[in-house]
């Protein structure tokens, strides 16, 4: 898969298991955009704050200790730099009750996914969500 730009793509997970399968599943679709793992939101977002660079895309998942999904993308929309970066910021989670899917929306994110059973369904998944991406226009800068 060709790369947007180089741009990097934003993981931020407290399992540790799941970010193996993330590197997995990314480098069997080819995938060229440069990784970034984060264990928990408060690393993420002090990341997101401080660097100049503006990721391709943003993967979080919704349950994390500290600061939750939640938490996080609302820190984001209530800083105007962050904001203006237009980063696609999707929930892609284990686990989720209806009450944070709607959270999660009224949120603004740009996408709510559960990560599924099997190597085979977060491969799926994940596709499907980069190739959203790569064909999507959005201002980003």
């Amino acid at each position: 898969m060709k790369t947007l730009s180089n741009k990097p793509i934003i993981i931020i997970d407290d399992d540790e298991d799941d970010h193996y399968f993330f590197r997995k599943i990314f480098q069997k679709l080819n995938t060229l955009n440069e990784l970034i793992f984060f264990n928990n939101a408060h690393a993420a977002l002090e990341y997101l704050k401080t660097s100049e660079e503006n990721p391709f895309l943003l993967l979080c998942d919704i349950n994390m200790p500290l600061m939750n999904g939640l938490e996080l993308r609302k820190q984001i929309n209530e800083d105007q730099a962050l904001k203006l970066k237009s980063i696609p910021f999707i929930f892609f989670s284990t686990a989720a009750s209806r009450d944070q899917v709607q959270q999660a929306y009224d949120l603004h994110v740009q996408g709510f996914f559960l990560k599924g059973q099997s190597f085979d369904e977060i491969e799926i998944t994940l596709k499907a969500i980069l190739e959203y991406w790569r064909l999507c226009k959005y201002p980003h800068v």
